[in-house]
């Protein structure tokens, strides 16, 4: 059975009669990249199918309670679910308050420190994944269809190949598009294609396109690097023939690109390069009385919805209450998911909450902070965008 089978499993509304349902394997990756993978793995589920989901001990993201047509494998590692949210928060302060600031060379270096920490983890659960010959074995009699994976946890495209199964990739980006181009054979041209992680637009200044090649340059190599430095001897120790892992995860049946054409600039494609941007995107459910009282109150000047997304939960005090204070001068009323400590500068138009039904919000929205632009464009009625830091 080819990948080409996910989309036709996606198409059927349940398993008819007489028709075995597909079976299907998951290698996900943590944080915002599970919820996005999440969303195919449900509806799956809702039509009939198995979904067997591999996680590690780790997982901050993952569910690893198991439910009907809901399988988990949980592979032991020695870090925690702490060690990785800490990496990443990391990760998020300093591509939100230092990254900005910095030069080319020096934020290549910062970024590759961190991800050097992440790497290590990623190679640690690939060999304790592959030193569990009970369930390759396992995987091998259950005849799964097709395997699903995430690449920002490496290993899942190999996993693939040791089970012998066609395999599909779903990824957002990677900086400069590294792995797409040099992995996925897709089309770049730096003169109007603006590389993901300089927020460039397609009308370039010519500065602008040197920084781009030069960027390109600093992250074809940076990754090119880590792959053959890192993970090359790992496929080929595992595959027992010379493998790398870019050879790997170019043999990829299908990659899902978490984005839609509407809100990417003009740029050449491939066949198997399909994007679902949008996946994610349902109908409004009705809001809870305490939080429609309120967005009601704000009459004609609509609400504002702020969150620094899932990961950066605290700010500095003083930083919180800059925040605090800014949004006090506007006359919409904010609901701001934040769970640090009470900023001293709070106004009354502003509530903080542990967590905000933020698609449920939209339909409310007059101007939206940090939100997902494609899930407020389903609910069309964002008149103005102010996006801050979508990562």
């Amino acid at each position: 059975m080819s990948a080409l089978s996910v989309l036709f499993l996606l198409t059927v509304t349940q398993a008819p009669l007489g028709v075995t349902a597909g079976k299907i394997l998951v290698w996900p990756a943590e944080f915002s990249y599970w919820l996005n993978i999440k969303v195919i793995i449900d509806e799956l589920i809702i039509r009939g199918h198995s979904v067997t989901v591999v996680t590690h001990s780790a997982t901050p993201s993952v569910k690893t309670t198991e439910s009907l047509g809901y399988n988990v494998e949980v592979i032991q590692v020695p870090y925690t679910k702490q060690d990785m949210i800490n990496i990443m928060y990391r990760f998020r302060s300093y591509w939100t308050y230092d990254l900005p600031n910095e030069n080319m060379i020096q934020a290549s270096l910062k970024l590759k420190q961190m991800f050097d920490v992440t790497t290590e983890h990623k190679r640690i659960l690939c060999q304790k994944l592959f030193a569990r010959g009970d369930l390759l074995e396992k995987w091998r009699k259950e005849q799964f269809d097709v395997l699903l994976t995430d690449p920002m946890t490496m290993c899942g495209e190999l996993l693939a190949q040791k089970l012998n199964l066609p395999f599909i990739i779903s990824l957002i980006f990677t900086f400069g598009n590294a792995m797409e181009r040099l992995c996925g054979q897709l089309p770049t041209p730096p003169s109007y294609v603006p590389v993901a992680g300089l927020g460039y637009t397609d009308h370039m200044s010519f500065l602008q396109r040197v920084k781009s090649v030069l960027f390109i340059f600093t992250q074809d190599f940076l990754f090119s690097f880590v792959a053959k430095s890192k993970w090359d001897s790992i496929y080929t120790d595992i595959m027992g023939k010379p493998t790398t892992l870019c050879e790997t995860i170019g043999k990829a049946d299908i990659w899902l690109i978490k984005t839609y054409w509407d809100f990417d600039y003009p740029r050449p494609s491939l066949p198997n390069f399909k994007f679902v941007g949008g996946l994610h995107c349902k109908p409004a459910k009705p809001l809870p009385k305490e939080l429609e009282e309120f967005v009601q109150s704000s009459g004609d000047d609509g609400i504002v919805v702020f969150s620094l997304g899932s990961i950066l939960k605290n700010l500095t005090k003083e930083r919180a209450n800059t925040i605090a204070s800014a949004l006090g001068q506007i006359p919409q009323k904010v609901l701001w998911r934040y769970s640090g400590e009470k900023p001293d500068t709070l106004f009354p138009n502003t509530r903080l909450y542990d967590w905000i039904p933020q698609n449920d919000l939209l339909v409310y929205i007059v101007i939206c902070l940090k939100i997902d632009l494609i899930r407020s464009s389903f609910h069309v009625l964002c008149v103005k965008l102010h996006i801050l830091s979508c990562f």
